[in-house]
């Protein structure tokens, strides 16, 4: 799988990587979407307060920026892989606009019983449906 074929029609060659708040993976941004994620940021923090200036350490701290080569393969830096405990095989799971990027090992074992993902989803999805401007 060439993974340029994936992407949208004129899409930059250009993302950044960096390790999941929440998840022992990594999530890969196209420039385009990290440069939303970055809006969002600088909207909400001030970096001169300490507790904003240690959350934007701590967020870009397992930063990387990646660039498609002429074959249109990425180089995801080994600090970063070992960080997940990527050893040789992963996983690329799309996210709504991002990619994870799971060591398999790690991933194969991630799973929620159906039942406890169907509860979770009545939870979070299932209120009343509101049409877009209401």
């Amino acid at each position: 799988m060439t993974f340029k074929k994936q992407m949208p029609s004129g899409a930059q060659d250009h993302f950044v990587v960096r390790e999941d708040i929440f998840e022992n993976c990594l999530v890969l941004y196209s420039i385009e979407d990290w440069n939303r994620q970055l809006e969002k940021i600088r909207r909400r923090i001030n970096p001169y307060n300490r507790e904003h200036n240690m959350f934007l350490r701590n967020f870009f701290k397992g930063t990387a920026e990646l660039l498609l080569d002429g074959n249109n393969r990425m180089l995801i830096p080994k600090r970063l892989l070992d960080m997940i405990g990527a050893e040789r095989d992963v996983v690329l799971a799309g996210q709504d606009g991002r990619i994870e990027i799971w060591a398999a090992a790690v991933y194969d074992k991630i799973d929620m019983p159906s039942g406890d993902f169907a509860n979770l989803a009545e939870k979070l999805m299932g209120g009343t449906i509101t049409e877009p401007g209401d």
